[in-house]
């Protein structure tokens, strides 16, 4: 079993039931999916970008990337339609676990000048989306292969009804949110 949903399991369903007054343990919200984004835009120009993006991905979150590709022609930004323009991964159950875990107490920690995660990221409807400026803080990527940094959004879709009661759950599961 991964570490955060035994974390989850036994310790923030307990404490979250009493702080917000649940009738029911399964009233707590849960995290449902992570989504992994890495948009390439300069992939239209170099395909070999793409390919460098899809491997750090999947070496990132432990599962082959999905293509994106433009649904739309943009002439300003000189896009035709069905170009691929970037990748990503929806993550569920155990790997989604392991990928949060590995984000909070691995990944985050090497941001350099890290004061905490913005509250701003929040939607309204208890999900929330972090965008991270270099894909090099997780260890799995090898510095000396990678010839360009991406930047990558990380999207968490939970149950809660509330910002506040999302922001517990992620608080409870380990996010260094930064104090006001």
């Amino acid at each position: 079993m991964a570490i955060l949903k035994e974390i989850y399991e036994k310790k923030v369903v307990p404490s979250m039931v009493k702080k917000f007054g649940y009738k029911n343990p399964m009233q707590v919200p849960k995290i449902i999916k992570v989504c992994v984004n890495m948009g390439v835009g300069s992939a239209k120009k170099d395909p070999k970008l793409l390919d460098a993006a899809k491997k750090n991905l999947a070496l990132i979150t432990g599962q082959q990337p999905l293509v994106t590709r433009a649904k739309k022609s943009i002439a300003g930004f000189n896009l035709r339609k069905n170009v691929p323009i970037g990748c990503k991964v929806t993550l569920r159950r155990e790997r989604m676990y392991e990928f949060l875990y590995k984000l909070f107490n691995l990944a985050i920690p090497r941001i350099k000048d890290f004061r905490g995660i913005s509250l701003k990221g929040f939607d309204h409807r208890g999900n929330f989306t972090l965008g991270l400026q270099d894909h090099l803080i997780f260890p799995e990527v090898e510095y000396g292969e990678v010839n360009k940094t991406q930047g990558l959004s990380i999207t968490i879709v939970t149950t809660a009804k509330k910002d506040e009661e999302a922001q517990e759950l992620l608080t409870c599961l380990g996010m260094p949110f930064r104090k006001n």
